[in-house]
């Protein structure tokens, strides 16, 4: 009897253990931040017009909150503007001045992201 309930516990245990990693490896789950999600920030608006676009793909991205930390580490640029698309691990940044790539690969990397290349678009 005691061995069935042990066992029953042990199977419930893993369902939920699986539906979270579930979760997880969709990027749905608030995996990164503690148990919270950062509030989605806005499109950061640059002062001129846009004279360069860089393409950067990124490792180390698994859910939106990672994503967002990307977006706000480039958009403390001043005159670079990001967004970020999770599932193809790319971020793409505008920037209406020149901004050397060593600056914005830093800042991705501070956040605690790997830069894999950066192309200009």
């Amino acid at each position: 009897m005691i061995d069935g309930l042990i066992i029953l516990i042990v199977i419930v245990l893993l369902f939920f253990a699986m539906k979270g990693s579930v979760k997880h490896f969709k990027g749905e789950g608030a995996c990164c931040s503690g148990g919270s999600s950062l509030a989605k920030s806005g499109e950061k608006a640059l002062s001129g017009p846009v004279v360069a676009i860089r393409l950067i793909t990124i490792g180390g991205m698994h859910c939106a909150n990672c994503a967002e930390r990307v977006k706000r580490a480039v958009d403390s640029i001043d005159g670079a503007s990001c967004s970020v698309d999770l599932s193809n691990s790319i971020a793409t940044v505008k920037m209406d001045r020149r901004i050397d790539d060593i600056t914005i690969k830093r800042k991705i990397e501070e956040a605690g992201y790997t830069v894999s290349s950066i192309k200009q678009d």
